[in-house]
């Protein structure tokens, strides 16, 4: 039986500990941690299964903050819960190197489960959370011994729901009836703009039970009906759950709260003295726990170290009755998951194999891998069969039947790329998965969290230039590869044949700090001469394909994806005429940029400034390898709707053009090197 008094000391304590942060800090948002107190403490108290002395353990709940501009709520919870974040941190939050930022940060904070801030991420994320769940609860229970059975909660706000990525995930949940998924909405009707009838006014209830949602709605302030509600939910065992809590921000701000004011500034000191006073607090007292307030949260502590022990318990009877799949498990949770045999498995490619696209070649990897790398997961945004992604032999995941590795995401690029965030963050899961370069710009922003909280997610991006033709500009990638490229933390792979398509995928898994894309080819390639070496190469970032390594070459051609085989070509019409050439494939800027100083210079020695780059993409950006007395071939428009013989011709994608450049290039140097010889003479020789 609860404790009123103390149910109301602890919701008092977090709406504090949340004024006097963000007091302290002189910025944040206080209104929303006020508001959900009441809801979040029922929760946490009552429901949340986690162990604050072991944060990771595998079959815990999951807790996602999406409105993570609340954040104080969380980290003044995690306090109190007792993981390893103390009132020093609280003290300095939104302060440099503190553990507490502005808005969650996983990997940074104990306790954190995902990175949240930019509006929908968090729901989105919570789907994959909940899919790896079904997935790996399918995959490895047995009957009497359960390794998977946890829940997946999450606040999300209005914000979360005005965004369209929380349409497109809600509808893949519904779809796929994700009963472990429980989401509690703070329904407090107001943005920072004001009342959110300013732009809003759909029938909340009516849109999730349209996608298949189980849907309550009670006052988010009456902890018993919260309390009712989330046991309610935790009961629909084939639907996921949104409990609408009706709420009001900066609950017992005199006169701030139920306004925008409350929302994303400090309340003030007139304002946190009246509202202390209203809340019958010490008006002096900064970042004040009771006595008593800790000791309330003692129930999820037991809960978790219970469960986590049984947990151990189960899984040595697992181990004793199921060795393999007990192996299996330790396998796929353990540092990089992979067999050790793993490169052994890659497809190979003779010499004088048939052409065929990087896309293809990739499709060959995965379905060579997957019987091997097990927690290979993923799909494609309705493009399967353009993007092969599809692992052959292998069931898709369906409603009530989540033993698949395949996913049909439907054309929900932002929400595919935000659930493979959830997957990875998970555990048990390597996911992947496929659409048009072009459409990157619909992932972008769960692309650029997967690296800010260095997941391996891998996404394959097919139809990676003019290439793809007919289908004209719209499709066309022309800036995508370079854009990709400005994201801190994310590799990106453009592989010229199959070798260097299977070494791509090779690094991709084998990293496992952040995420990498593929960008692949729609058309033909034959295989390079010289990808011999692809493995270690491409695991560098550039190597050299071409040319003797040990010689000083003339002009050095730099190239990526489809068109290393044209540079590969025009050297040997080069070196017909009496040039000596290296050809460097650069299929990953990134990791060429991380190797050592004396490998950069081995590949690009800075003794031969005659250099040009080829992509088939912007050439901003290439500058720092070409150098001032270089160039680029490259395309700095949008594209065209032709056949791809035609558009090559049309941008100078050619071997002529290439050959044509590189002899200018040397033509241009050493009229510039006979003008210097021509001066000098002309000043030791005086007038």
């Amino acid at each position: 039986m609860s404790d009123p008094r103390l149910d109301e000391l602890v919701v008092n304590t977090l709406k504090t500990l949340a004024i006097d942060a963000v007091e302290r800090a002189n910025s944040g948002h206080p209104g929303m941690p006020m508001g959900m107190a009441d809801t979040a403490s029922v929760l946490w108290r009552q429901f949340l299964v986690v162990d604050p002395a072991d944060p990771g353990f595998a079959d815990r709940d999951r807790f996602i903050l999406s409105a993570g501009h609340g954040s104080m709520l969380l980290y003044g919870l995690l306090h109190l819960s007792g993981f390893d974040l103390s009132m020093d941190e609280l003290q300095r939050f939104r302060q440099l190197g503190s553990k507490t930022p502005g808005h969650p940060e996983v990997g940074l904070t104990p306790g954190v489960e995902t990175t949240t801030g930019p509006l929908g991420q968090g729901f989105a994320n919570g789907v994959g959370l909940a899919l790896a769940e079904a997935h790996l609860a399918a995959r490895f229970n047995r009957p009497g011994l359960t390794l998977v059975d946890h829940f997946t909660y999450a606040i999300c706000s209005d914000g979360d729901l005005h965004e369209g990525l929380s349409h497109e995930a809600a509808a893949i949940a519904g779809h796929l009836g994700l009963g472990k998924l429980v989401y509690l909405f703070d329904d407090n009707s107001i943005t920072i703009d004001g009342a959110t009838d300013l732009s809003t006014s759909e029938d909340v209830t009516g849109r999730f039970e349209a996608y298949g949602w189980h849907v309550l709605a009670v006052d988010g302030h009456d902890r018993a009906a919260v309390a009712q509600a989330i046991a309610a939910a935790q009961a629909v065992t084939d639907k996921p759950s949104l409990i609408r809590c009706k709420t009001r921000i900066g609950a017992g701000s005199p006169n701030r709260g139920g306004t925008s004011k409350s929302h994303g500034s400090p309340l003030g000191k007139e304002e946190t003295r009246l509202t202390k006073e209203a809340l019958g607090w010490p008006v002096d007292a900064e970042f004040l726990v009771p006595a008593g307030v800790r000791e309330a949260f003692a129930e999820l502590r037991r809960r978790g170290a219970e469960k986590r022990a049984a947990w151990h318990d189960t899984f040595a009877r697992y181990q004793a009755a199921h060795p393999e799949l007990a192996a299996e498990w330790r396998r796929i949770h353990d540092g990089a998951g992979l067999p050790g045999d793993v490169q052994a498995h890659l497809p190979t490619w003779a010499a004088d194999a048939k052409p065929e696209a990087t896309r293809v070649s990739s499709g060959k990897v995965l379905n060579a891998l997957a019987p091997h790398v097990t927690q290979l997961m993923g799909g494609s945004a309705d493009l399967a069969g353009s993007n092969n992604t599809t692992l052959k032999d292998i069931p898709f995941v369906r409603r009530g039947d989540y033993q698949g590795r395949n996913v049909h995401f439907g054309v929900r690029e932002h929400a595919m790329a935000a659930i493979l965030n959830g997957l990875a963050l998970h555990g048990g899961v390597i996911p992947y998965a496929g659409t048009f370069l072009t459409f990157s710009d619909y992932m972008r922003p769960s692309i650029r969290l997967a690296a800010l909280m260095h997941q391996r997610v891998v996404h394959v991006l097919t139809h990676d230039s003019i290439f793809l033709g007919e289908d004209g500009p719209t499709h066309q990638s022309i800036e995508h590869a370079m854009a990709l490229r400005l994201i801190p933390g994310l590799h990106v792979m453009r592989p010229a044949d199959g070798r260097e398509t299977a070494a791509a995928w090779l690094a991709a898994l084998r990293r496992t700090d952040g995420p990498t894309a593929m960008l692949l080819t729609r058309q033909n390639l034959p295989q390079l001469p010289g990808s011999e070496s692809a493995v270690e190469g491409v695991a560098k970032g550039g190597y050299v394909v071409h040319g003797d390594p040990d010689a000083r070459p003339d002009v050095i051609l730099i190239a990526t994806g489809s068109e290393v085989h044209l540079c590969t070509q025009a050297a040997a019409i080069l070196e017909g005429r009496g040039l000596s050439v290296r050809v460097v494939s650069m299929p990953c800027v990134e990791r060429f940029m991380a190797q050592p100083e004396v490998y950069r210079l081995a590949v690009l020695p800075p003794e031969c400034p005659i250099r040009l780059s080829v992509e088939a993409g912007r050439t901003l950006g290439w500058e720092r390898f070409v150098g001032p007395l270089g160039a680029s071939i490259g395309i700095d428009r949008f594209g065209e709707s032709a056949p791809a013989e035609d558009l090559a011709t049309f941008f100078g994608l050619t071997v002529d053009n290439v050959v044509n450049q590189a002899l200018g290039l040397l033509g241009t140097a050493r009229q510039r090197a006979r003008d210097q010889r021509a001066l000098l003479d002309h000043l030791v020789g005086g007038p």
